[in-house]
């Protein structure tokens, strides 16, 4: 079943590939910085009735050598069939794409990760025809939290490292470090990055020691139901439901406009005027679905 903490552990690469880093400097690739990082359909359905979808699929260019694809896949736990489908993802884009494939599998357990290294092999005998060997992003390979200086410098890293370590023994003090980084973050920010790890953490036991770090408000992720859709898009003002309702319009246009800018698009004034101004919660919705994958600004007003 897709969770929210699954969704958060392979979306972060797309709006920030910076946290690619660690599988860049262990192969021995240019960083990602000094790529080419376009985030390509995960749909790997070829035709009905079967349907297969990978997490995450990014086409990297470097700035020396040949480009490739990184495939990633968020896995919170062994999984009967999944080497199987791992090795149909990677054919499959491989053909597809013409390019080769890296697939990298984001593990928050030793145990998990253990597993999910492989190798998945399609095996006669003593011959093996096909072997995939996903590389894991897990507690052995993705530093830990140790100073707030970290969480200033690379709050992406810093939020997939929370989420990684997120059943460790030390992850009430890898949050708790995460929370006082955030402290010289300005509000927009720290509004934006809470709201990833609360809903990286979620279903987890230091998810309600997140929820009691986080003093901000504002939202990313709505109808997930996190500490600051409660204190936010449920108003400030109490006893009357016009206010309520102007504060959820106006959490929900905040929505929109900081995933356009978290995205680099550029928003001109009239279509900043257009989405502050509206209070219809069901258009303002629609809009910030549009928002995750919209080109351009203007794009949100499509009619179907």
């Amino acid at each position: 079943m897709v969770t929210s903490t699954h969704e958060t552990s392979h979306r972060i690469f797309q709006d920030h590939p910076e946290v690619l880093t660690p599988v860049f400097e262990a192969l021995g690739l240019p960083p990602p910085a000094k790529a080419t990082i376009e985030a390509l359909t995960p749909d790997a359905t070829e035709i009905k009735p079967l349907e297969r979808r990978v997490d995450t699929v990014l086409r990297i260019e470097p700035s020396e050598g040949d480009g490739f694809l990184i495939a990633i896949e968020a896995q919170t736990d062994r999984a009967t069939g999944k080497g199987t489908s791992w090795a149909y993802y990677v054919a499959h884009l491989h053909a597809k794409f013409g390019m080769p494939v890296l697939l990298v599998a984001v593990c928050k357990n030793r145990r998990t990760a253990s597993w999910a290294a492989g190798p998945f092999e399609s095996r006669v005998g003593t011959w093996t025809t096909q072997a995939t060997r996903p590389f894991v992003l897990g507690p052995d390979n993705v530093a830990e939290i140790t100073d707030e200086g970290m969480v200033a410098r690379a709050p992406a890293m810093a939020t997939l490292s929370a989420i990684v370590h997120s059943e460790s023994e030390n992850a009430a003090a890898i949050l708790d470090m995460l929370a006082r980084g955030m402290r010289s973050f300005d509000k927009a920010t720290a509004k934006y990055w809470c709201e990833w790890l609360e809903i990286g953490l979620e279903n987890t036991p230091v998810r309600d020691t997140w929820r009691e770090l986080e003093k901000m408000v504002g939202t990313y992720f709505p109808g997930r139901g996190t500490l600051f859709e409660e204190t936010y898009l449920e108003g400030k003002a109490e006893g009357k439901a016009e206010g309520k309702a102007e504060g959820k319009a106006e959490g929900k246009a905040e929505s929109v406009l900081s995933v356009l800018e978290k995205r680099g698009i550029d928003i001109p004034e009239a279509t900043r005027d257009r989405i502050t101004s509206c209070t219809d919660l069901d258009t303002l919705t629609l809009w910030f679905d549009r928002s995750l994958t919209a080109g351009k600004a203007e794009d949100l007003f499509t009619e179907e």
